[in-house]
């Protein structure tokens, strides 16, 4: 059966979570960022990252603890290349530090074709896709990485978790070759712990070999779930492993104190790495058929789809298409356990609450 989801106004959405932003003392420039990019999962059926697990990772290593720094501001640091940025975001909120750093990095490479910024003593930007998604829209190549706020997935082959969840969030402007943005982006683990989250708010089971409970025995409860397992085995293990070689690079720490804060001396803060490439600086100009670039794109999707391959799945499809159901319904789709789980946000900032009865109910 499908899932029943009721239209919840963009507006009525965006002035909940920016109460609960400045009500955990965040100033309205990082607030309406942490709105924005919530309705923006929102829209594109991306549960896992939605304002709900923005304010609980807040509530868990953010401002309720010694995470996330209201109000805090971004310093950037010298740097002897003109295509690069270096910043310490002095943990800074995520999403509001992230907005600025594509926006940079596509200011960099429509200057020098390629731009790339990296974010050392940071806070979690949740879901990567959606802003190299955001890039890809405006006509670039984007890619970022970020690693984890907590160290819970088990290396390939280990017994303790070392590792974070986190992808590699890859965007490509093909709008004008299929209509929507190729987004490259899911967690490295065979499930992210959002959606555990998630499923253990609907009641509903992990499929199997995902993850561990406190024991290191395998379950299907995300009740119990305590760690997770990489998908596709030493795999997924080295693509984590990528993460955290390149926060290394920039200045991050161990991943195992990452986000458990104590004045040890150690940075426990996560780090993240914008690039973004003009389309452009990779035009070789020799494409056969009379061809430009744009066509030439086209041509090699149609290609990969043909063959018997015309019901195969592109990655961005889906959420191009919950984009399109949110924009038939006229706002942003929630359950109505979600619904209710707004009304502790709203009940935690001293606002109204919702009504399930005030909001339609999709009808597609």
């Amino acid at each position: 059966m499908a899932e029943q989801f009721y239209v919840v106004p963009e507006s009525t959405h965006n002035a909940l979570v920016e109460a609960a932003y400045r009500n955990r003392g965040f100033d309205q420039a990082e607030a309406e960022a942490a709105a924005r990019f919530a309705a923006y999962a929102t829209r594109h059926g991306i549960r896992t990252h939605n304002a709900l697990k923005a304010l609980h990772l807040d509530h868990l290593f953010g401002s309720g603890s010694q995470g996330c720094v209201p109000a805090a501001e971004i310093v950037r640091k010298p740097t002897r290349f003109p295509a690069v940025e270096i910043w310490d975001a002095q943990r800074k909120l995520g999403q509001a530090v992230a907005y600025d750093a594509i926006d940079t990095a596509i200011d960099l490479a429509e200057k020098y074709g390629v731009g790339t910024v990296s974010v050392d003593n940071a806070f979690h930007y949740l879901w990567g896709g959606g802003y190299v998604m955001e890039a890809a829209r405006r006509g670039y190549i984007a890619y970022t990485n970020c690693t984890a706020a907590l160290a819970e997935v088990v290396p390939f082959m280990g017994k303790f978790p070392t590792l974070g969840t986190n992808p590699h969030s890859w965007g490509f402007p093909t709008t004008d070759a299929i209509g929507f943005p190729i987004v490259i982006d899911w967690a490295t683990s065979v499930v992210a712990m959002g959606r555990v989250q998630q499923l253990a708010r609907e009641g509903k089971s992990l499929p199997p070999n995902a993850a561990v409970d406190e024991s290191g025995n395998p379950t299907t409860d995300p009740a119990k779930a305590k760690y997770l397992l990489p998908f596709g085995a030493h795999k997924g293990y080295g693509l984590s492993l990528i993460n955290e070689i390149v926060a290394g690079f920039i200045g991050g720490s161990l991943p195992t104190l990452r986000s458990r804060w104590a004045n040890d001396g150690e940075k426990h803060a996560p780090c993240f790495y914008f690039q973004v490439t003009h389309p452009d600086a990779l035009n070789a100009g020799a494409f056969v058929e009379g061809r430009d670039q744009a066509g030439n794109v086209k041509a090699v999707l149609e290609d990969i789809l043909g063959h018997g391959n015309e019901n195969c799945l592109l990655p961005g499809q889906m959420e191009a298409e919950f984009a399109a159901r949110s924009e038939r319904s006229g706002g942003l789709l929630f359950t109505e356990k979600e619904i209710l789980a707004f009304n502790e946000v709203a009940e935690e900032c001293g606002v109204e609450g919702w009504n399930l009865d005030q909001f339609k109910a999709a009808n597609d």
